[in-house]
């Protein structure tokens, strides 16, 4: 920034080595064209503030030091609402610059290894390769694996993703210039117009409006979702699958495995209705159109860009039979007449096109061709492609097949014409409400809400084996049940125009019995989506989701009883024998805290592999995980090899929510190593063995029983059973101001009201890392570890054996390490100025006291477990970059907690509000996985 001298700035820091040097430069350099450009748009005086603001919150931050907290005051009280506004985007735009600059510096430092070491790395799809080719049976392994495997990220709209499509365009823009810097040997004219470019992004950040003048529509979210297609999926996964497949044929060649598309990017956005009335059948049927035709532009660009190139000429080589028939097909064009790819490829391309107007989307065509026969699926693209590049290899042009024609083959063999599977949810009371109405209907007028389980189960099973025809009786229906019942008529016809693949997936939110499951077969019946008789044919699968501690406890229980229906078993052999289960993150977190979640979850999936294994049925986990470790998040890798042995087992799918999803996939080579890393861990925690507890077993369950059992009795005192805690929470926290924050389309509350209990997972979590206490991702786990070693001093089982399950057992290691990442973003002074929002002084001092001892508490054992000094000891990537981060986040809270004074007290009445939601908007674009 500036003239800034280096010694006082957080640039300076000795103890950083030299391979962080460019990162230090990149920062400065982003840093000083922000601080050109806050000058010129608001002047010296402006410039100077803001440096003040941040110097003296690095001293608060980094001493605790009451002068500066002192002086901190007087500089944001002094401030009108309006000069807050440039300071409040300073800032904003600074932390997200240092975040830039962070991922530029993280592909530098991997790419600098993979030249001066092996490609290999931990994490990376080759070397889990490698290690499973170097056991016995690793052939055999692997194609049995490639057999059956599902790897699949799904993208849902959860509403944490603050930033907008056009301050995410400009972040792209400046990651490449930054990368050009960095690759390219530039002479001193192309490094000006480098710099010149970088400072003309940075204006138009300054100038772009950061937050959005109006909520989110599900609209909205289809078109943001759909953008990552285009940044990352459609290019990279071919990509990830072309290395697989050259490593293999490299390691064993001739014998390699054939790599199936098991690797499949999923969606919940536009098919998600849980609480979310937006959701309609119009918008479902928008989404899968939409995602229709962002596949067909990528398949029609990647045709005409390859045909232009194929000016390869029947004169020079032996085309294959099946290429000449298929370029007599082809339209005659002059002087083409001897390059039968080129010709044929035009003839894809007319195709697609046809095939397009075929399914409602009307492009228009760029090429010279007449009107074709539009493709009946994209299973016939796909052998057309096939007859190209067999021709091809049969006159040794090896290099021509595997080029881009190979990348387009993967890519229309994993998107098809879906672009990606769409999932349907809604909640089980919502089922509940539907499947009542059509018994009084069918039974005229008896009440199906009066029965036992007992007694549904028998109707619901006594009806989906015998055809049902009740369509015509739903005009009677109310509003709710016509919806529902139209959007799985919609589900139908998506079906009829797309395939099944563009719709595979139903999820039960709360699913609490099998009833659950029936009523949702049932729904499906009415509208031809389950085709009764002896061999029942069920269209899509039915995934329960189990949410809270409860029903993650009897998640085991259900299943089994699930399966002890022959019908149901009869059902489930027209979806492979496999069935999907869900296991959610969030509301599981929320109603135990993060330990008991953490083990109920792990306790669950080893009581499903059993039930499973018991009754012959493959079993497939979601796993529906949240940006931060409070809901379920943190690294992908270490949380799949710390699964429970026989759990993964080939398939997982994992959401993928919030910012998380820009943070992860918006930059492509970020996107493809976090999607490589899926992949190997997918691999390893199959096929290789991890969790080596052994004998031990026992002994660690019982003690992650005691903890479990201790850490939710803690957490539970403080959130439920704790008077004025709903107050100190929404006192406290910034849960209030969010309402006006155009973030998504979804309501924050499942009802009409500020109980904790009806409250989202998200914006429970958001609230809290917005404060800085981030509460959900480590309450308990002091008092818990304490409470434990304790009890063990007198047998020798305390802290010697938590140590010991930290060294050994992947499940505590994952546990501790995102606790660790948590308690290092926390900051406890910051947190301490939104206590002081509680106007109740004698509840603020209580509830933040106890707060406030059991994060010193958590902080102390966590140490003692791991046996290191600090926080982030084994983690020198993530304390790098929150320490570059936090000066610039840091007054980002402090002004929030300054406005949000003000809001409350009706000084400045609404017009603060605005300011408060910046503050928001770069707090979460600073901290990355906020919700």
């Amino acid at each position: 920034m500036g003239t800034i001298n280096p010694e006082n700035s957080i640039f300076h820091d000795d103890t950083l080595v030299d391979k962080d040097l460019p990162l230090r430069e990149d920062i400065r350099l982003l840093g000083r064209m922000l601080g050109d450009t806050l000058r010129e748009q608001e002047g010296e005086t402006a410039f100077e503030l803001v440096e003040s603001i941040r110097q003296t919150a690095i001293r608060f931050h980094r001493d605790q030091d009451p002068q500066a907290r002192q002086e901190l005051d007087k500089l944001l009280n002094g401030l009108s609402n309006r000069n807050i506004i440039p300071v409040v985007r300073a800032f904003s735009y600074f932390s997200l610059l240092s975040n830039i600059a962070e991922d530029v510096h993280h592909n530098r430092r991997r790419r600098a290894h993979l030249c001066a070491h092996s490609p290999l790395q931990a994490g990376s799809v080759t070397l889990a390769l490698d290690r499973i080719l170097k056991n016995s049976d690793g052939i055999a392994a692997l194609t049995e694996f490639f057999g059956k495997a599902v790897v699949s990220p799904v993208l849902t709209a959860h509403p944490t993703e603050v930033q907008r499509r056009s301050i995410l365009d400009c972040q792209l823009t400046i990651e490449r210039l930054l990368k050009e810097r960095a690759r390219t040997q530039l002479t001193p004219n192309e490094l000006r117009h480098n710099e010149e470019d970088i400072r003309a992004t940075i204006q138009i950040l300054w100038q772009t409006r950061m937050l959005r003048p109006s909520r989110l529509s599900v609209y909205d979210e289809i078109e943001n979702g759909l953008a990552y297609y285009s940044y990352t999926f459609l290019t990279e996964i071919p990509y990830v699958y072309a290395k697989i497949e050259d490593f293999l044929e490299r390691k064993v060649s001739g014998n390699a495995p054939r790599v199936t598309s098991f690797l499949r990017i999923g969606s919940w956005i536009g098919g998600d209705r849980d609480g979310n009335p937006f959701v309609t059948h119009d918008v479902m049927q928008r989404a899968v159109e939409r995602q229709f035709s962002v596949v067909m532009d990528f398949y029609l660009d990647e045709v005409r860009r390859i045909g232009r190139s194929m000016s390869i000429t029947e004169r020079l080589v032996q085309v294959s039979e099946e290429v000449r028939k298929l370029a007599e097909a082809a339209p005659d064009i002059p002087n083409r007449s001897d390059e039968p790819y080129r010709r044929i490829f035009l003839s894809f391309a007319a195709r697609l096109v046809a095939t397009c107007h075929r399914l409602g989307y009307q492009v228009m065509p760029h090429d010279p061709v007449a009107s074709a026969e539009p493709y009946a699926s994209s299973s016939e693209f796909l052998r057309d492609l096939d007859v190209i590049i067999a021709s091809l290899k049969q006159h040794k042009s090896h290099w021509i097949a595997r080029g881009a024609l190979r990348d387009l083959r993967r890519a229309v063999d994993v998107f098809g014409f879906h672009l990606a599977p769409l999932d349907m949810r809604q909640h089980s009371k919502i089922h509940e409400q539907v499947v009542a109405e059509l018994y009084e209907l069918d039974t005229g007028g008896k009440d199906y809400l009066q029965m036992s389980e007992a007694e549904r189960i028998r109707w619901l099973l006594a009806q989906i084996q015998q055809p049902r025809n009740m369509r015509s009786a739903y005009d009677t229906c109310s509003e709710i049940v016509q919806s529902e019942l139209q959007i799985l008529q919609s589900a139908a016809e998506v079906h009829r125009k797309f395939g099944s693949a563009a719709m595979p997936n139903y999820i039960i939110s709360m699913t609490t019995g099998i009833v659950n499951v029936l009523e949702v077969a049932l729904m499906l019946q009415e509208v031809g989506l389950l085709q009764t008789g002896d061999n029942p044919e069920l269209s899509l699968n039915i995934i329960p989701l189990f949410e809270t501690i409860t029903d993650l406890r009897s998640c085991g229980a259900i299943m089994d009883q699930l399966f002890a229906l022959p019908y149901y078993r009869r059902m489930l052999v027209s979806r492979g024998n496999v069935q999907e289960v869900m296991l959610g993150y969030s509301d599981s977190n929320k109603d135990g805290g993060f330990i008991t979640s953490n083990w109920e979850i792990y306790k669950a999936e080893i009581d499903l592999t059993r039930v499973f294994a018991k009754h012959g049925v493959e079993l497939r986990l979601f796993h529906g995980r949240g940006g931060t470790v409070g809901r379920g998040g943190g690294p992908s890798y270490q949380s799949i090899l710390a699964q429970p042995p026989g759990s993964v087992n080939g398939q997982i799918r994992v959401t993928e929510q919030g910012e998380v999803i820009s943070s992860k996939y918006a930059e492509p080579e970020i996107g493809r190593r976090n999607l490589e890393t899926l992949v190997a861990a997918t691999m390893e925690a199959t096929l290789l063995t991890h969790d080596s507890i052994g004998a031990n077993a026992d002994r660690y369950y019982q003690a992650m029983e005691a903890l479990s059992s201790a850490s939710f009795s803690a957490y539970r005192d403080l959130v439920y059973e704790t008077p004025g805690f709903k107050e100190f929470f929404l006192e406290s926290t910034p849960i209030r101001e969010m309402a006006g924050l155009h973030i998504g389309s979804r309501p924050p509350s499942r009802k009409n009201s500020d109980s904790i209990e009806d409250l989202r997972a998200i914006p429970w979590v958001f609230s809290w890392s917005l404060s800085r206490m981030m509460l959900p991702g480590w309450y308990g786990f002091g008092h818990a570890v304490e409470a434990f070693v304790k009890e063990g001093d007198s047998n020798g089982q305390g802290l010697e054996l938590l140590q010991e399950m930290y060294q050994q057992w992947p499940l505590m290691q994952t546990l501790l390490s995102n606790i660790d990442m948590v308690l290092a973003k926390t900051d406890m002074g910051i947190a301490s100025r939104y206590a002081e929002l509680v106007s109740d002084i004698a509840l603020r001092e209580k509830i933040f006291g106890h707060i406030n001892e059991e994060w010193e508490r958590s902080r102390k054992w966590l140490l003692a477990v791991t046996g290191h000094a600090e926080l982030l000891e084994d983690n020198p990537t993530l304390a790098r970059g929150i320490r570059n981060r936090m000066p610039y986040i840091d007054p980002l809270n402090h002004l929030q907690v300054e406005l949000i004074r003000r809001y409350r007290s009706g000084e400045e009445g609404e017009d603060v509000k605005p300011s408060i939601h910046l503050t928001i908007n770069g707090v979460t674009a600073g901290l990355r996985n906020s919700g």
